[in-house]
């Protein structure tokens, strides 16, 4: 019932840590700026949104995601706010490491990460701790921008995090998604509750 809170959820542009496929986080060896493919599908994704109605662009405060949703203000004149609960999850001392890396040195914590949203890579942050500040940060935009279409600019986690919260789908679900640099997806929030997933993965606008 009633008007949604339309979020467009963008993943960040190309990096070379998405090239190479490692964990990356928040660390400083990790945040890293976007390929020049990563800047033209940024661009390529500001050219798509430009007639969307956009009222608000939030963005994880990482230097990728930043980047990225600088190409959509520049087209929609929509400045970007930042907010922490958007960040990537923190993966601790796999920060950096292939998947096949952490297998090898950590094989027992990999299997328990795996295994349970509770468990947290060593050092860093679990997918449990990552949802519960998404959630928030999420409250804070529907409170905010009641009725509007807000770009949210992020990274695999959380934008897997929110799909699945519309969902009502369980942490192992997060496994079970794709999600390509430069994507798009779209949830509307209704104001009495419910939650639909209207797109997911949409990289129409990279089809060049």
């Amino acid at each position: 019932m009633g008007e949604p809170t339309v979020t467009l959820l963008l993943r960040h542009g190309q990096t070379p840590m998405s090239v190479e496929r490692r964990y990356a986080g928040r660390s400083p060896k990790t945040d890293v700026p976007l390929t020049d493919a990563g800047v033209q599908q940024a661009a390529a994704a500001a050219k798509r949104l430009a007639s969307a109605g956009i009222g608000a662009i939030v963005s994880s405060p990482l230097q990728r995601t930043v980047r990225t949703a600088e190409e959509v203000a520049a087209v929609t004149g929509v400045p970007v706010v930042t907010d922490d609960g958007f960040r990537e999850t923190d993966f601790g001392v796999w920060e950096g490491l292939t998947f096949a890396e952490v297998r090898e040195r950590w094989p027992s914590e990999l299997t328990a990460w795996l295994a349970d949203p509770e468990v947290a890579p060593p050092g860093g942050e679990s997918f449990a701790q990552v949802s519960e500040r998404v959630t928030a940060a999420l409250h804070r935009v529907l409170a905010e921008r009641e009725r509007q279409t807000v770009l949210i600019v992020s990274h695999v986690t959380p934008i897997k995090t929110l799909v699945a919260a519309a969902l009502l789908a369980p942490p192992a679900a997060l496994f079970r998604m794709h999600l390509d640099v430069a994507a798009l997806c779209e949830i509307d929030w209704y104001p009495d509750g419910p939650a639909v997933l209207r797109s997911y993965n949409d990289t129409a606008h990279l089809q060049i």
